[in-house]
């Protein structure tokens, strides 16, 4: 879109809003003058407190307020897939849809993963936390589209072209869904809300807040748990639908864009979508941010079982693992995955270590300690580790006899989950996870990253900041594992 049509179509959307009563303050500018997208700007002083833009619900497109809402029910339709047939709807309607202004605005699909061409996203995304995710989405929502929205266009119950409600079409919607939604309320459910949806996230800066002033909750994105269920969970259960768009209920409270924190004249005004990585910002909101702190790498189970049997036999890891169950550990489990987490500056998830540690005990202590497993079983995870080193340590060769406060017990836990056997295995599970990303080094991602334009190469720019992220927690893992063989030079020079 060039900057005059998307002027154009400012202006229109801003007399929408007077029309539809929504309120921005005098002290926020729209602005259309980026070609990442509109955002808002302070054109005065705001101050934390402050009530900066008003939205009835009415004004939301939600399955309730669509012209769609009774074929949305009779399709027993909930969730963020009722809110993309909504979507779809109103968009197929053009200047008949009382959403027509705003939807315009709207780009026709965010640059998210999902939509990006199959071979690209495979390309740029390989090794990176979301290089299995965005294939399962794209499966997920096909199953959604044939099971749901095929059945929908057959039925009759919307009058609209077939082309309108295409796979493609749904992608699209799911995009806008997945990146610009509210959770607004009980009855309403997930919607699209005009204006709030034009401030753009900064992690742990953001100015402003949207709040639904029934509950006083703030609301943000797309729920963690909506992947492709076509059908509605309790929070979604569509009852008395309404086809007025002004939407029909007892409370009908506007909604709210609150001041958190104070922004001057000049600055852009930021919302939050969450604390979140940069996997999950790509995956949702089709974008990154540099140095974001709540980057994680992921290491599987089943990558650690594999370097376990290089090493020892499958056997041998088919035991450990099964003691470290028998302990009552595990790892994050998604889907049909379970895995461990590094943190951003290299810590590993301490399920992880322990079940190193588990896989490299010797032979007869661990005989000893699979006889007593579920003995030493605590309430907490910390208990059941602390329970293990104590017995390991009084079966050893060279107990320490000073093992009586807790404190002294935890120096030997940290000592024990930080031994040179479990150091070396993170390193070679550091190299494995590694070598998911290809022959391109780190700094050869870091060389194309400082070179490429964000505007005219986003795709490109948004993976390599992803990829530069992840890659360098595991050289923060490697620094992790590494010291200690440096300690131990350093008490024996």
């Amino acid at each position: 879109m060039d900057a005059a049509a998307a002027a154009r179509r400012l202006r229109a959307f801003k007399r929408w809003m007077r029309a539809r009563g929504v309120v921005c303050s005098d002290a926020l500018r729209l602005d259309a003058s980026d070609p990442l997208g509109v955002h808002v700007r302070a054109v005065a002083p705001i101050r934390e407190g402050d009530l900066v833009a008003t939205i009835p619900r009415g004004a939301c497109l939600t399955p309730r307020t669509t012209g769609a809402a009774g074929a949305i029910e009779a399709a027993e339709l909930g969730g963020c897939l009722a809110l993309a047939v909504a979507v779809m709807y109103e968009r197929a309607r053009g200047g008949d849809s009382p959403w027509d202004a705003y939807l315009q605005l709207l780009p026709d699909r965010e640059s998210v993963p999902l939509v990006w061409p199959a071979d690209e996203a495979e390309r740029l995304l390989a090794g990176t936390e979301l290089d299995k995710i965005v294939k399962q989405d794209r499966e997920f929502l096909c199953e959604d589209w044939k099971e749901c929205i095929e059945p929908l266009i057959s039925s009759g119950e919307l009058d609209v072209h077939p082309d309108d409600f295409s796979l493609d079409k749904y992608f699209s919607a799911k995009t806008l869904v997945s990146s610009r939604s509210f959770q607004i309320d009980d009855y309403h459910g997930f919607g699209m809300v005009p204006l709030a949806d034009l401030f753009n996230h900064k992690t742990d800066g953001e100015h402003v807040h949207f709040t639904s002033a029934s509950d006083d909750s703030d609301s943000d994105g797309e729920d963690d748990d909506e992947q492709s269920d076509a059908s509605a969970d309790d929070q979604s259960t569509i009852e008395n639908p309404t086809n007025s768009p002004s939407g029909s209920r007892v409370d009908d409270e506007d909604l709210e864009m609150i001041v958190v924190r104070d922004a001057n004249e000049g600055e852009e005004v930021y919302n939050t979508y969450g604390t979140m990585g940069n996997a999950a910002l790509l995956h949702r909101y089709g974008f990154t941010e540099l140095d974001n702190q709540y980057d994680i790498v992921n290491i599987d189970l089943a990558m650690v079982t594999k370097w376990c049997t290089s090493i020892f036999s499958s056997r041998h890891a088919r035991a450990r693992v099964s003691l470290w169950r028998n302990l009552g550990y595990s790892g994050c489990t998604s889907q049909d995955a379970e895995y461990f987490e590094i943190s951003y500056d290299g810590e590993p998830q301490l399920e992880l270590l322990i079940l190193l540690y588990i896989i490299t005990l010797k032979p007869d202590v661990y005989d000893k300690l699979i006889c007593v497993a579920r003995d030493l079983v605590g309430d907490e995870e910390h208990d059941t580790i602390h329970n293990v080193v104590k017995f390991v340590n009084g079966t050893s060769s060279t107990p320490n006899s000073k093992l009586n406060g807790h404190d002294e017990l935890h120096d030997v836990m940290k000592k024990f989950l930080h031994s040179e056997s479990i150091c070396s295995a993170l390193l070679s599970l550091a190299d494995m996870r590694e070598s998911l990303y290809g022959s391109n080094t780190l700094e050869d991602d870091e060389e194309k990253l400082q070179a490429c334009c964000i505007v005219t190469e986003r795709k490109l720019y948004h993976s390599l900041v992803l990829r530069v992220s992840e890659r360098r927690i595991l050289c923060r893992l490697r620094k992790y594992a590494s010291s200690r063989s440096k300690t131990k030079k350093r008490k024996h020079p």
